[in-house]
C-alpha cells in the first residue's frame, strides 16, 4: 500500500476557498493588518505611559473633591442671636412673586449655624453653607463674613 502524507491544515487554503465565494471579503489581507500594527503600537503605548499617569492622579484629586461633599447649598443672612456657645441664628430673607397676584412676597427663615470661633455678632451679613449635622438644630456653616454690623 502507498502511505499518504497528511499535510496540517493552514489557513490558506480555507481563506482560498472563502475568496472563492463571490461577496466574500478576503481573510488574508485583514488578519495580516492587525499584526503588523501591533509592533508599532506597543513602543508607542510604552512611551506614552510615563506621561499620562501623572496627570490621571491629578483628575482622580479633582474627582475626589468634587464629589467629596456634593452640591452645598450657600446662603446669604444677617445674624439675629448669638447667645449660644459656637453657634449663630442667621435670618435669610427671599422675595418670590405670588402665583395669583404676581405681588413679591417676603419669606423669612432662620437657620443656626456653625461659628467655630465665635466672632460674628448681631447684625453681622455672613454666608452661610449646608453642612452634615453638627447637632440636633444645626445643619449649617458660616463661611465668610460680607459686611459688618454698624456701630453707634
Amino acid at each position: 500500500m502507498a502511505s499518504k502524507k497528511k499535510e496540517p491544515m493552514t489557513a490558506k487554503p480555507s481563506a482560498a476557498k472563502a475568496a472563492a465565494k463571490p461577496g466574500a471579503a478576503p481573510a488574508p489581507a485583514a488578519v495580516a493588518a492587525p499584526k503588523a500594527a501591533e509592533p508599532k503600537a506597543a513602543p508607542k503605548a510604552a512611551a506614552a505611559a510615563p506621561a499620562v499617569a501623572a496627570p490621571k492622579a491629578d483628575v482622580a484629586a479633582v474627582e475626589t473633591e468634587k464629589t467629596a461633599h456634593g452640591f452645598r447649598r450657600k446662603l446669604v443672612g444677617k445674624v439675629t442671636s448669638n447667645k449660644m456657645d459656637k453657634t449663630v441664628t442667621v435670618e435669610v430673607i427671599r422675595n418670590s412673586p405670588d402665583p395669583v397676584y404676581k405681588k413679591y412676597v417676603r419669606a423669612r427663615e432662620r437657620y443656626k449655624a456653625h461659628d467655630e470661633t465665635n466672632q460674628y455678632k448681631i447684625g453681622d451679613r455672613v454666608e452661610i453653607q449646608e453642612h452634615r449635622p453638627i447637632s440636633r438644630d444645626k445643619r449649617w456653616l458660616v463661611t465668610k463674613l460680607i459686611s459688618r454690623a454698624v456701630e453707634e
